[in-house]
């Protein structure tokens, strides 16, 4: 069984999704959840779910190899479910295809630094577009640069509100996302 390693910097509620539907499965399972904001409530969902979730800071990610090291030793696969900073080279290169991201957007359109959650919602909207969606992509060194491996698509009309939109969005990503990481995992066997 492959080992899932999580990133998250919020609410939680890819991360808890993704938590149950491995705990159906053979393929994976989730063994950790790695955040850098200690007021996320992905801590709270992890408590509830049993799973293993632990706070590290920026220097532990990127000046020395704290998370590097723990990555090696219990990780298979790693998954960002709305993790805000940008993943460093070494670990990129230690997990080559290795490292998974959901955007929720269809990218190339409002990637970057910067945007994430409602300000992508918003850029929507204020740019009147007819879809959004959700992009899963492999991670690179680049905020929303690595290769996409799914995109979903959802129609927005012009009376759509932001927090619609982000309602369309996020069933998109709950319905997607852990269908697409065992699909990750299984070609890669």
């Amino acid at each position: 069984m492959k080992r899932i390693v999580i990133f998250a910097s919020g609410s939680g509620t890819n991360a808890e999704n993704i938590i149950k539907y491995f705990q159906s499965t053979q393929t994976a399972v989730v063994t950790h959840v790695l955040s850098n904001n200690e007021y996320a409530k992905v801590f709270d969902r992890c408590e509830q779910l049993e799973i293993e979730a632990s706070l590290f800071d920026k220097e532990s990610l990127t000046k020395d190899d704290t998370v590097l090291n723990f990555l090696q030793v219990e990780a298979d696969i790693i998954v960002l479910a709305g993790f805000l900073w940008r993943i460093p080279s070494k670990i990129v290169e230690a997990f080559p295809n290795k490292i998974i991201n959901i955007h929720p957007a269809l990218l190339p359109k409002y990637g970057g630094k910067g945007m994430y959650g409602m300000n992508v919602h918003k850029a929507v909207k204020e740019n009147k577009d007819a879809e959004t969606g959700i992009t899963i992509h492999y991670v690179n060194e680049n905020y929303d640069e690595g290769a996409v491996i799914f995109q979903a698509k959802t129609a927005v009309s012009k009376s759509d509100t932001v927090d619609e939109i982000a309602k369309k969005v996020h069933e998109l990503e709950y319905k997607h996302f852990p269908k697409i990481i065992e699909e990750v995992i299984l070609k890669n066997e």
